[in-house]
């Protein structure tokens, strides 16, 4: 008995230990989710903090852009602005949409000069510039320089054959045929559909499309960027004597970059349009882009 006693007592010690160990991992376990959801959660939040930052910064430029006052007014033509808000660096750039090349409104021969800087060869760039032609042209007749109707896209293997409309956005490059996704991210930041305008503004224009409009883009960019609205000096001018600071067309866009003090960053890319569509809002959104 005393035998049998013994081990129903060393049992009982046995399973108590199991037991003992089990609660143990258990309680390991929900300290270890409960770490983890915290950290989730701290991730969420500074993630929230960063994007309202980068959000405050699109707020902001509009604010700056329509300022009266040369001393805070913000110029839309593509150098970068800082500013803190809070905690947070914040870096802006807004660029005026009429400095930008309209993909609906372009001749053949500046779309031609401004697809050179991404793609050297001369007749594949002006092939290029026939297919966006082609794209947004009701007829199913094809450029001189090559282009693309509805017979090319199927026999590239593209079954849906060109628009013959006009662009509704810069995206719609993506389906152009011989637009592949690396030249159209390169090309992308360049162009527009909200402009209307032949020819861009120079006093708004990148480098890139300086260059195709036949001038010197990097001389022509850092003349620009050289003035300050708050110096009092008279605005640049280019060569022939036109103004290197133009009226701004009320649609723009931006990129505003956040960074937290922990480096935590947000990035948002929009088109805006000054003037709110409902009552209290200051612009009406035409594009929203959020990270890279």
């Amino acid at each position: 008995m005393r035998k049998i006693r013994a081990i129903q007592h060393g049992a009982a010690l046995l399973l108590v230990m199991w037991l003992i160990a089990l609660l143990a991992a258990l309680v390991g376990a929900f300290a270890l989710i409960a770490r983890t959801e915290h950290l989730q959660g701290r991730v969420l939040v500074r993630g929230l903090v960063a994007e309202n930052a980068a959000r405050a910064g699109i707020e902001y430029a509009m604010t700056r852009v329509a300022a009266t006052e040369p001393r805070l007014q913000w110029l839309p033509d593509g150098r970068t602005h800082r500013w803190r808000y809070g905690n947070a660096r914040v870096e802006v750039k807004i660029v005026d949409e009429n400095g930008k090349i309209d993909l609906n409104q372009a001749d053949t021969a500046l779309l031609t000069q401004f697809i050179r800087a991404f793609e050297p060869d001369q007749q594949k760039a002006a092939q290029l510039a026939a297919a966006i032609l082609d794209w947004r042209d009701p007829d199913s007749l094809t450029q001189p320089a090559g282009g693309g109707e509805d017979a090319d896209y199927a026999s590239a293997g593209l079954p849906y054959g060109a628009k013959d409309g006009e662009f509704e956005s810069v995206a719609e490059l993506e389906q152009v045929m011989g637009f592949t996704p690396d030249l159209y991210a390169k090309m992308a930041p360049h162009l527009t559909v909200f402009s209307g305008r032949v020819r861009p503004d120079p006093a708004f224009a990148s480098a890139q499309v300086l260059d195709a409009m036949g001038m010197d883009g990097a001389e022509v960019v850092a003349r620009r960027q050289q003035w300050n609205p708050a110096s009092g000096l008279p605005p640049p001018t280019l060569p022939d004597g036109g103004s290197l600071v133009g009226g701004s067309s009320g649609t723009y866009s931006i990129e505003s970059r956040a960074q937290l003090a922990d480096r935590r960053e947000a990035v948002l890319r929009a088109v805006v349009r000054a003037g709110g569509s409902t009552p209290g809002s200051a612009y009406t959104p035409l594009r929203w882009q959020a990270g890279d």
